[in-house]
């Protein structure tokens, strides 16, 4: 095994950035060989800035580079699942960002793909890797509440995103709830079986008129007996939200918002403590250093990622339910959903 794992990134977007330069500073026993993007500047910017060595506007840079043993997919979600198939053709290894598409068919090629090629593909649903999120997993695995019965996740934005983005985005239940969808799997350890879904647009009406909800509540009902809630909005005034609730019959655990400090003062008016942090790459600064270490070690140890591709395809499948649900007014069996 090499000393260290020469990967390429395809995406000098936020993203891309975010992950060359914690693949550059933060990530042990790995090199970044190249960076592409179709915006060369941005490519070019971020590889001078982070030292890389190669940046072009064509990705084949990276797929034909025989000393590029993995890719980091940070392109935009309808090129995943194409890279992720030429990258399994070449024989390279695979972290994507999440989703792999928004079309099953398309997943499922890409699946198989990769199955054949006999790669390791993992896709970046980031918050499994949050301390506080993966230690109540580590809990619930341990009985330490006893069954579960209820969930309860929290997830609203500070600010919706720009209007030309939801265009594209595949809509709220695809693009924001996917990783809430995500979450609950991976907590509670089971299926989703049935899912119930309302929305409406209460934060910008120019949502509305891109064909999307801005704020959601659905409802999970798992295969195991758990019911689950999921709250969205496009829009919290105060920072940041994201909550979880996992009641069981022998307890209970929660995970509150992460602030820029745990200092609270206390007078005779108030109790006063700073806001939530206000934006996503500030609050899973550390899940996104850990996932990517994590990918770098099962290519290390010859293990399988621990976000495998059936983990990326799900909530896609979840997320299509979510839509059905809404737009039908109805609880929609995932056994509903097919490719």
């Amino acid at each position: 095994m090499k000393s260290k794992i020469n990967v390429g990134i395809i995406g000098a977007g936020r993203i891309g950035q975010l992950h060359a330069e914690n693949l550059t500073n933060r990530i042990r026993g790995v090199r970044v060989a190249a960076i592409t993007d179709i915006n060369i500047e941005a490519a070019r910017k971020c590889a001078s800035r982070l030292e890389i060595p190669q940046a072009d506007s064509d990705y084949r840079r990276v797929m034909d580079n025989p000393d590029v043993d993995a890719v980091i997919i940070c392109s935009s979600t309808d090129t995943h699942a194409g890279f992720i198939e030429e990258a399994a053709e070449t024989g390279k290894h695979i972290f994507c960002e999440k989703p792999i598409a928004l079309d099953l068919p398309e997943i499922d090629r890409a699946l198989t793909a990769v199955k054949k090629a006999g790669v390791k593909l993992q896709v970046g649903f980031n918050r499994r890797f949050d301390p506080n999120f993966s230690r109540i997993r580590e809990l619930i695995a341990e009985g330490r509440i006893g069954e579960p019965h209820i969930l309860r996740i929290t997830s609203r934005d500070p600010a919706p995103p720009p209007i030309e983005y939801v265009k594209v985005s595949g809509g709220l239940f695809l693009d924001m709830t996917i990783h809430d969808f995500d979450m609950a799997r991976f907590l509670i350890g089971s299926e989703v079986d049935e899912v119930s879904a309302i929305g409406g647009v209460m934060i910008d009406q120019e949502i509305g008129k891109a064909g999307d909800i801005d704020t959601a509540i659905t409802n999970l009902m798992f295969e195991n007996g758990v019911m689950g809630t999921i709250d969205n909005s496009r829009k919290a005034v105060y920072g940041y939200d994201q909550r979880v609730e996992v009641f069981g019959s022998a307890g209970m655990l929660t995970a509150e918002n992460e602030t820029p400090n745990r200092v609270a003062l206390s007078t005779g008016e108030a109790v006063i403590q700073d806001l939530p942090l206000y934006f996503f790459l500030e609050r899973y600064q550390e899940s996104y250093i850990r996932e990517m270490q994590e990918f770098i070690n099962c290519i290390v140890d010859d293990r399988d990622p621990p976000v495998s591709g059936e983990d990326g395809r799900m909530p896609v499948v979840i997320g299509k339910a979510a839509m059905l649900s809404f737009k039908e007014r109805r609880p929609v069996k995932l056994a509903e959903i097919s490719g």
